[in-house]
């Protein structure tokens, strides 16, 4: 098949769009395919109809059968229903289908239960199978009635039939543009989670297999279970929704459906801190925190996230941007974190959280020429999209997202200022060397490569793609890919640092929903990441000012955000609202009683002072020292 990931898919289009030429194409891989002709013979006079109905014949192969469902327009649902898993079947096309069901020779007919059945036909059948439908709902209301009752339902048969399709396409002037994702199946060779030994990260097939990417450090396996459910035994990452495998790989565009979090159980997470029994007034600000975790784990009590995997994206930016970084300071930083050595990686073991070391391309002078091509974007966001895949699959909970390049903090810079207007000295932070001093001449230099970026790039466009590849480079391309695929997959991701923002606000471009999965704990005190933050409308959850370097930051905020979680999901609901409430004449902690027989210690009565000698208590002094045995230690 030429496209992987569906087992039925609706190809809508107007009058010569070259829908029908696109779904013959979908179809052209099968060794069978059961054409299923809907409309009604032409009359013989029409020779222009009988012209348009042989084209389509002469265009099917030999291969292929044909069977036609004029007679009855019922019998489309039975031959959908009838059909085997291993079976092709290309309908062509809905309109003329609608028009027989419309015959004054099968009325009178219940329209709206034929159309629903044929959905249902189309949702229950095993078979992959290829639907044709023209797009009349921007036409002008026709000023007859049966012109009337025509659109509506064939507008009503298009919304029941895409709804019930694993993929809907509109071709218009005979390009494709995927309107609803697929479920895409994960591919054979990507690698389980195994040690920390290098491994090759095997693509699906398409360009992304000839991407220029380096091979990609694969983490040891996470603590928790692998099944990543929460207290309830829900799952939490849900399957993939992809967009669909066609022949060019993965297809990112603008305008992807993406999930959303839910919505309720986000603020009914929030109402029920306020019935928890705590003798303070609350969480504070952390019930955002609260809020946040029960959104995008669907649940009112959210749990703390035990699988957390950090990606480190590595890829440097030649030219000006790069100004007052130490060559090769950033090579060693990613070095480090692989040998498990440095700040990050010694967060990342304290909070039991995988690392994963992900080299990406270097970027070109931005001031000077595109920092990528447009496939080395393309390449880029799909490798992000499988990196959050892969995290998917082995059950992590919590991604966070950190970069190491040089000349990061510039691109970044450069990526507000094309996507939000905003000014290069406003959002590039001070440059400060490793002797501690700021050098006010390296800053001067990454601002002039910012300011001549983008006057070279004053006439391109401003889409998400152009962006990337005229200021954002390698690293900002993949984080971009990671946000999208994390989203697609439910996985919440944690930004740390300029990187992570501004893929935020180049993925907002591509899918709106991607920033309702970004959690942003500390802003470091970095003007861009304040910047992007209020742009996406993420309110950090912290104001520590923490600057250890990206991704460390947020490892050392989440030992405070998972005790959080841990109580908001432990503590029980105060009695004056239902809880259960202690016993008042016992203590809630009692002194324990003694394990065994023997004295029990009592408090001395004071009200009558006794100065008289004890009596003895028998043979042998009253008062008497422990025994020591020879080596001098107390006996027991």
């Amino acid at each position: 098949m030429s496209v992987d990931g569906w087992n039925t898919v609706l190809v809508l289009g107007g009058i010569r769009s070259g829908k029908s030429e696109f779904a013959e194409s979908l179809v052209g891989d099968a060794p069978t395919v059961r054409y299923v002709a809907t409309s009604a013979d032409a009359d013989p006079a029409d020779t222009e109809w009988a012209a348009r109905l042989a084209a389509h014949r002469e265009r099917r192969p030999g291969s292929w059968t044909t069977e036609e469902t004029a007679d009855d327009p019922r019998r489309l649902a039975d031959v959908l229903a009838s059909a085997g898993p291993n079976e092709t079947l290309l309908v062509d096309d809905l309109g003329g289908w609608v028009t027989v069901l419309l015959d004054p020779a099968h009325q009178p007919a219940d329209d709206v239960a034929t159309i629903a059945e044929l959905a249902t036909a189309v949702r229950d059948s095993e078979a992959r199978i290829v639907l044709v439908s023209p797009e009349v709902g921007l036409s002008l209301v026709p000023t007859t009635p049966l012109g009337r009752a025509f659109t509506d339902a064939l507008g009503a048969a298009n919304r029941a039939v895409a709804d019930a399709c694993d993929a809907v396409v509109l071709v218009v002037a005979g390009q494709p543009t995927w309107l609803k994702p697929a479920v895409t199946p994960r591919a054979a060779g990507v690698p389980a989670q195994a040690g920390p030994a290098r491994q090759d990260a095997t693509p699906a097939a398409g360009p992304a297999a000839e991407a220029p990417l380096p091979d990609v450090l694969t983490p040891a396996p996470p603590t928790a279970p692998t099944a990543a459910v929460d207290a309830n035994g829900t799952a939490w990452a849900a399957p993939t929704m992809a967009l669909p495998m066609v022949a060019t790989g993965l297809v990112i565009q603008a305008g992807m459906e993406l999930p959303m979090p839910d919505e309720y159980a986000g603020p009914q997470a929030v109402d029920r801190l306020a019935g928890l029994d705590v003798p303070g007034a609350g969480f504070g600000s952390l019930e955002r925190l609260v809020g946040f975790a029960a959104a995008t784990q669907g649940t009112a009590t959210p749990a703390p996230w035990a699988a957390v995997r950090v990606l480190l994206l590595h890829g440097d930016h030649q030219g000006g941007a790069a100004a007052g970084t130490v060559p090769g300071e950033s090579s060693r930083r990613a070095r480090q974190a692989r040998a498990g050595r440095g700040a990050l990686a010694r967060l990342a073991a304290e909070c039991g959280a995988s690392l994963q070391v992900v080299d990406t391309p270097s970027a070109a002078p931005m001031e000077h020429e595109p920092a990528l091509n447009g496939a080395a974007v393309e390449s880029a966001l799909r490798y992000g999209w499988r990196l959050a895949e892969e995290a998917a699959d082995a059950g992590v909970q919590l991604l966070v997202l950190g970069a190491c390049g040089a000349g990061t903090e510039a691109a970044a810079a450069a990526v507000l200022a094309a996507t939000a207007g905003a000014e290069a000295p406003a959002v590039l932070g001070r440059v400060i060397t490793d002797n501690g001093e700021i050098d006010d001449a390296a800053w001067m230099i990454r601002c002039a490569a910012v300011r001549d970026a983008l006057h070279r790039t004053r006439r391109s466009p401003r889409d998400a793609k152009d962006v990337l590849a005229e200021l954002g480079g390698g690293d900002i391309a993949v984080a971009t890919g990671v946000l999208l695929g994390a989203t697609a997959r439910r996985v919440p991701v944690m930004l740390d640092g300029p990187v992570g923002l501004a893929a935020g606000m180049i993925s907002r471009d591509l899918a709106g929903q991607a920033r309702h999965w970004c959690l942003l704990a500390d802003h470091g005190g970095h003007p861009a990441v304040r910047l992007a933050a209020d742009v996406l409308g993420l309110a950090p959850l912290l104001d520590l000012r923490l600057d250890l370097g990206e991704g460390a930051n947020a490892l050392a905020a989440l030992p405070l955000l998972r005790s959080v979680l841990a109580l908001a999901a432990a503590l029980p609901t105060h009695p004056r609202l239902g809880g259960g409430e202690p016993d008042s004449d016992e203590p809630d902690f009692a002194e324990p009683e003694p394990a065994g027989p023997g004295p029990t210690t009592v408090e001395p009565d004071y009200s009558e002072p006794d100065f008289s000698e004890p009596e003895p208590a028998g043979p042998g002094p009253t008062t008497t020292e422990p025994e020591r045995d020879p080596s001098g230690w107390r006996a027991g």
